[in-house]
């Protein structure tokens, strides 16, 4: 948990802020008493705010009602923050780069609601190539991006979310047991590489790695995709080293850390 000390200005606007920024920098949801926890506010004005902040849609309720996460309404304020053209910029200079290095389309997806949303892309020049462009939205089950980030999930977030999620069979390759994705996504937690193996898409195959900011905490994946024709999965996975490579200086871009 972020522990920025809460400098008690007297202001309901400063002490939302406080809370927001709590949450937003939480690895996991998190109780009042855990966002209280650096601010130190009163018992029910911690209630009152947390609950102002969720009928806005900033906060939003873990299943089990206890718990805070971010709302929709916050979360699209960091995707506008990571989107701005400030960083798209050396983002997707570093995005060209790779793409050159493997030969294929690279990407930038994060997460959005209960789907990975497509934020930069570099197109490789093939003629044969899958197209999702920008803003695109793909699902979490059956796409690397979306497993990985359903395994950087703490185990009791991961079961409440798979035990609620409709595994819809995109391919004869897609994962619909939640026995077998939960086997996978261990392996993928382990690895800290996403993989589909023609599971969202018949013909294409993917590799993504996590981006995460200076404080190790995951907010991006970085996948590349390709026809399986031009390269297998097996083929595809020998570029994880350069990915990780690109992972790497893309969070120095976004997260310059703190001054």
């Amino acid at each position: 948990m972020n522990k920025t000390i809460f400098h008690d200005r007297g202001s309901a606007m400063h002490r939302t802020l406080a809370i927001l920024e709590q949450v937003a920098s939480s690895d996991r949801p998190l109780t009042t008493a855990e966002i209280n926890h650096n601010l130190n506010l009163p018992k029910a004005t911690i209630h009152r705010l947390c609950s102002n902040l969720e009928d806005e849609n900033f906060l939003q309720r873990e299943i089990d009602g206890k718990r805070f996460l971010p709302g929709i309404r916050l979360r699209k304020i960091s995707l506008g923050v990571i989107s701005n053209e400030h960083f798209r910029t050396p983002r997707h200079a570093i995005l060209m780069r790779l793409s050159k290095e493997v030969g294929e389309t690279c990407n930038i997806a994060v997460p959005d609601g209960n789907q990975m949303r497509y934020l930069d892309r570099a197109e490789t020049h093939w003629p044969l190539r899958m197209q999702l462009p920008v803003g695109a939205k793909v699902p979490l089950h059956c796409t690397s991006s979306g497993k990985l980030y359903l395994s950087m999930l703490p185990q009791e977030q991961l079961s409440s979310v798979i035990s609620n999620m409709y595994l819809e069979q995109k391919t004869e390759n897609t994962l619909t047991s939640r026995e077998s994705l939960t086997k996978a996504l261990a392996e993928i937690r382990k690895n800290k590489v996403g993989t589909d193996n023609q599971e969202f898409i018949d013909g294409m195959v993917c590799v993504a790695v996590p981006i995460f900011d200076r404080r190790k905490r995951f907010f991006a994946t970085l996948p590349i995709h390709a026809p399986n024709t031009r390269m297998s999965l097996e083929e595809m996975s020998l570029n994880v080293p350069l990915l990780r490579v690109a992972s790497r200086d893309l969070t120095l871009i976004t997260d310059p850390g703190d001054n």
